[in-house]
């Protein structure tokens, strides 16, 4: 199990490209054969996106890496809706197609990126959790790439200096650490599952979730995309 000692503030280079093969191997055998009504499914977590638009979204961002393709106002709203409409025409097959490829082969570019891109891999592994939500399957924002997930989520809070938690989690025997340490602000409690916390901390709709405890800080503050 992760602890914070086993959490470090050192990258680990290898970890993203990690937890997208490992949510690949789970997510795209779910999108095999769906009907197209499945990928026509409004998303929650992104308004106005259907499964299919967050789908062709993060195939086309992952390939865009692969290729080291990923300049400034690359990840734009606007770019991404271009992204979108690119792959209009395409069929659902060939979006699942090329976003099993770019799972696959984005990991060993967000490697040498020096942890420019890590924030990306953590983003892609939510949207799969997003998918799995619209489309009715458990294990959304959770699964075998939790822990690894968690990790990442803890390093990048602490490197930006996000405000302090401390998280007691059903899924690991110890707490973990995120957020700024050493400052004026004691930190926050969590009492809850990890699936949650990621929610909290990606801004996903908490209702139906496992019941949690927050003490200290707002919700809203956690977010680390408001």
């Amino acid at each position: 199990m992760t602890t914070p000692a086993d959490v470090p503030d050192v990258r680990d280079p290898e970890q993203p490209g990690r937890l997208l093969t490992i949510e690949r191997d789970a997510l795209i055998p779910l999108l095999r054969g769906r009907a197209g009504e499945d990928f026509a499914r409004p998303v929650a977590a992104c308004p106005g996106w259907t499964v299919r638009d967050v789908l062709a979204h993060c195939s086309a961002a992952l390939t865009r890496v692969a290729e080291g393709r990923f300049e400034e106002g690359v990840f734009s709203p606007e770019s991404n809706d271009r992204d979108i409409a690119d792959r209009a025409e395409w069929s659902d097959a060939q979006v699942v197609d090329e976003l099993e490829r770019g799972m696959g082969a984005a990991g060993a570019a967000i490697a040498g990126a020096d942890g420019r891109l890590d924030g990306l891999a953590l983003g892609e592994w939510v949207h799969a959790g997003d998918v799995r939500e619209a489309l009715g399957e458990p294990g959304a924002y959770g699964g075998a790439g939790l822990p690894d997930a968690l990790a990442l989520l803890a390093r990048i809070t602490r490197e930006r200096g996000h405000v302090p938690l401390h998280a007691d989690l059903d899924d690991l025997d110890e707490p973990l650490r995120l957020g700024e340490s050493g400052g004026e602000r004691p930190p926050g409690r969590f009492i809850g599952d990890g699936p949650t916390l990621v929610r909290l901390y990606t801004g996903r709709p908490v209702d139906g979730a496992a019941a949690f405890e927050l003490a200290g800080v707002e919700a809203k503050e956690l977010n680390i995309y408001g």
